[in-house]
C-alpha cells in the first residue's frame, strides 16, 4: 500500500515577549496639557534644553542659508537634518522619561541614549528618508506638469513659486507635500518614544504610531496643526530665534503625547507597566 506523505505541520511564530499595548482616547485638550507638561521640563532642565535648541536652531540656520544661496541643495541638507533630528529628539524624550521615573536627567546620557537603540533607530531614519526621497520626487514631477513660468532662478523661488500665474503649480504641490507630510507624522509622531521607553523594532513602533492617528484622528490632526504653527511662528522671529524655545518645547511634549496615547499592559496582571 502506497504510504501516506506527512504533512508538515504549519509555522506558528513563538508569543512575544513584549507587553500588550493598549491605545488610549485623547481629548481635544489633551495637547495643550502636553505642552504645559513640556514647559514644566523645560524650566526644570534648562541647561540641557538650551544645548538642544541651540542644535536645532543652528539646523534650521543652515537650511534657509542653503536654500537661499544654493537651493539645489535644500534637498541635500534636509536629508542631513532629518537623519540627525530624530537621535536628537531621543535625547529630549529621554530626560522627560527619567523626569517621570523620578531620576534626575544628564546631558551626557541624553545624548548618547540611542546607542542601545541603534538598530530600530537606523532602520526607522531609514523609513523616513526613503519618505522624504519619494516626496522630492513627486515634487520634481509636480515642478514638471504643472510650473507655468518656467524654472525659477536661484535668487526669485519664492516670488516665482507664489506667481499667481502658477496657482495650479500651488494646489498641486499643497496636496502632494500635504499628503506625504501626513504620512511622515502619522509614521513617527510616537514611533521613536516607543523605541525608547520598550526597546521595540521600528515597524511596531511605527505600526503604534499608526494606530494612535488611525484611533485619534481628529486630536492628532489638532496636534499636527499645534506643531506646525508653534516652527511657522518660530521661524517667524527675528533670526528663527524663537527655535531655542519652541525646539526643545516640542520634543519635550512629543513624549507626553506617546505617555497620553499608549499604554502598555502586564501580562499577568492586567495592570498598566
Amino acid at each position: 500500500m502506497p504510504t501516506k506523505e506527512l504533512q508538515p505541520a504549519p509555522y506558528t511564530p513563538p508569543p512575544s515577549d513584549a507587553p500588550p499595548k493598549r491605545i488610549l482616547h485623547a481629548r481635544f485638550s489633551d495637547p495643550l496639557h502636553w505642552l504645559l507638561q513640556a514647559v514644566r521640563d523645560f524650566r526644570a532642565h534648562l541647561g540641557i534644553s538650551s544645548f538642544y535648541g541651540i542644535a536645532f536652531w543652528l539646523m534650521a540656520v543652515l537650511l534657509s542659508a542653503v536654500f537661499k544661496s544654493k537651493p539645489e541643495y535644500t534637498m541635500s541638507i534636509a536629508s542631513g537634518c532629518l537623519l540627525l533630528g530624530p537621535f536628537l529628539a531621543m535625547g529630549l524624550y529621554e530626560v522627560s522619561r527619567l523626569r517621570e521615573l523620578g531620576l534626575e536627567p544628564e546631558l551626557s546620557k541624553s545624548i548618547t541614549c540611542w546607542d542601545t537603540h541603534l538598530k530600530s533607530m537606523g532602520l526607522l531614519v531609514l523609513v523616513l528618508i526613503v519618505l522624504e526621497l519619494l516626496w522630492g520626487r513627486a515634487s520634481l514631477v509636480v515642478f514638471a506638469v504643472f510650473f507655468n513660468t518656467g524654472m525659477p532662478s536661484t535668487t526669485g523661488v519664492i516670488r516665482a513659486i507664489f506667481n499667481p500665474d502658477n496657482w495650479e503649480f500651488i494646489v498641486a504641490y499643497t496636496l502632494v507635500g500635504g499628503g506625504f507630510a501626513v504620512l511622515v507624522f502619522a509614521t513617527a509622531v510616537v514611533s521613536i518614544p516607543t523605541i525608547l521607553d520598550r526597546d521595540t523594532d521600528a515597524i511596531t513602533a511605527a505600526i503604534t504610531s499608526l494606530e494612535v492617528v488611525f484611533n485619534n484622528t481628529a486630536v492628532m490632526m489638532l496636534w499636527g496643526v499645534l506643531i506646525t504653527a508653534l516652527v511657522v511662528l518660530a521661524f517667524l522671529t527675528p533670526w528663527a530665534m524663537g527655535l531655542l524655545l519652541v525646539g526643545p518645547i516640542l520634543g519635550y511634549a512629543s513624549w507626553y503625547a506617546y505617555r497620553g496615547t499608549v499604554q502598555w499592559i502586564d501580562k499577568e496582571s492586567d495592570e498598566p507597566v
